[in-house]
C-alpha cells in the first residue's frame, strides 16, 4: 500500500533587520514603531506598519504582549455608515491615531445604513481575518453582521449604536440625558411651537435622542406631534429635505431640534434659502459638537460628544477583548456637554446658561 507522508515546513520568521532594508530604516526605528514608541513620524510609522505586515514581521515577545495567540494580523475593521457626516470623519480619524501606536492598522467600511450592505461588510472582515471590529453603524433590529462577528471568534465593539439583541462593549454618551438637556434649554428660550429632527430610528442613539425630545418637552406642557418628528439621512441632504417639508407647512415650527449637527446644518440652508433669519425667524439647535459647527460663522447651539476620547476608549476596549476575551462587557458613557451658541436665540456676548 503506498503512503504520502507530509512533511509541514516551519516558516521563515521575518527579522526587524529584513523589515528595515525594505523600508530604508534601521531596525532600531522598525522596534520603535512595533512597540508603540515616540520618536518616529506619522507617515514612517504608516509605512513600517504595511511592510511588516505584507511581509508577516511579528516582533519578538508579540505573543505575550498581544495575548495567547501569536498570529494577530495586527489589522482591526471600522463599520462607518458614511463618511460624509464629520462626526464619523473625526472618530476615524481618532481611532486611526491611537491603532498606530500599537502597531495596528484599520480597514475602514461604510454600510450607507443598509442592513444588507452591514451584512456583506461583515462577512468582507471576516474574510480578511481582522482581528476586531469597532462598529458605529449598527442596527438596533439587525444583528446579521454581529453573529457573523460571533461565529469568527471576533471581538467587537459599539460605538455610539448598540443592538437591542446581542450584548457587547459600548462607548457612547448618555443620549437621552444630553437630548433633554437641549430640548429643555430651547423650552427655556419660551418656544411652545418645536419640531425633532432625527437621524434613523433603527439607530439607538437616534431613538433616544427623539425620546428625549418628545419627552422633555411633553412634561414643559408642550406636545410636539407626529408630522413634526421627522427622522431623515445623517447628512446635511437630510436635513434639507426635512427642513422643506416642515417649512412648508402651513403652521411650520419655530424651532427645530436636531439629532445631529449635519443634519441642523441642512435645516439652516434651506432655512435661509427661503429668507428666513436664524435665530430671528426660525431657532435651530443640533447634537454632536462637531468644530466647524461652533465656530463662530455658524454658531450652533449643540450637544457636544468627546470624539477623541470616544475614538481611543473604544480601541482600548477592543484591544482588551483582543488579548483577554472575556463574556463581562462595560458601558462606557463619555461626558457631554452643552455648547451655547447663536442658533438657538442666546445673544453671541451674553452669558452661556448654565446646563439644566
Amino acid at each position: 500500500m503506498n503512503s504520502t507522508v507530509e512533511t509541514a515546513v516551519r516558516p521563515h520568521r521575518v527579522s526587524a533587520a529584513e523589515v528595515a532594508r525594505v523600508c530604508g530604516v534601521s531596525a532600531a526605528t522598525v522596534s520603535y514603531v512595533m512597540n508603540g514608541k515616540g520618536g518616529v513620524s506619522q507617515e514612517t510609522r504608516r509605512h513600517i506598519i504595511k511592510v511588516a505586515n505584507e511581509l508577516g514581521f511579528r516582533p519578538a515577545g508579540h505573543a505575550k504582549k498581544q495575548g495567547d495567540d501569536p498570529h494577530l494580523n495586527r489589522v482591526v475593521g471600522l463599520i462607518l455608515p458614511n463618511i460624509v457626516n464629520h462626526m464619523y470623519t473625526g472618530w476615524a480619524e481618532g481611532i486611526i491615531s491611537a491603532t498606530a501606536r500599537e502597531g495596528f492598522e484599520v480597514f475602514v467600511a461604510t454600510t450607507r445604513d443598509d442592513p444588507d450592505t452591514l451584512a456583506q461588510v461583515a462577512a468582507t472582515l471576516a474574510a480578511r481575518n481582522v482581528d476586531g471590529v469597532i462598529i458605529a453603524a449598527t442596527l438596533r433590529e439587525d444583528s446579521r453582521a454581529l453573529r457573523t462577528f460571533r461565529q469568527r471568534r471576533i471581538p467587537y465593539i459599539y460605538l455610539s449604536r448598540r443592538s437591542d439583541h446581542l450584548p457587547g462593549d459600548f462607548v457612547g454618551i448618555d443620549d437621552f440625558r444630553a437630548a433633554s438637556q437641549l430640548m429643555q434649554h430651547m423650552l427655556d428660550h419660551g418656544y411652545q411651537e418645536i419640531a425633532t429632527v432625527i437621524g434613523p430610528r433603527f439607530s439607538t442613539a437616534s431613538l433616544a435622542r427623539e425620546q428625549a425630545f418628545v419627552g422633555t418637552a411633553a412634561a414643559q406642557g408642550v406636545v410636539i406631534t407626529g408630522e413634526r418628528k421627522i427622522s431623515t439621512r445623517l447628512n446635511r441632504d437630510g436635513g434639507r429635505v426635512a427642513a422643506e417639508k416642515l417649512l412648508a407647512s402651513p403652521n411650520p415650527p419655530r424651532a427645530i431640534v436636531c439629532g445631529s449637527d449635519e443634519i441642523a446644518i441642512g435645516v439652516m440652508e434651506h432655512a435661509l434659502e427661503l429668507g428666513l433669519r436664524i435665530p430671528e425667524d426660525l431657532a435651530v439647535a443640533g447634537s454632536d459638537g462637531l468644530p466647524h459647527s461652533r465656530s463662530a460663522l455658524i454658531g450652533l447651539t449643540t450637544i457636544v460628544q468627546p470624539v477623541q476620547e470616544m475614538a481611543e476608549k473604544s480601541f482600548e476596549l477592543l484591544l482588551a477583548q483582543i488579548t483577554k476575551p472575556g463574556n463581562v462587557f462595560t458601558h462606557t458613557f463619555c461626558k457631554h456637554h452643552l455648547h451655547i451658541g447663536r442658533t438657538c436665540g442666546c445673544k453671541p456676548d451674553g452669558p452661556p446658561k448654565p446646563e439644566p
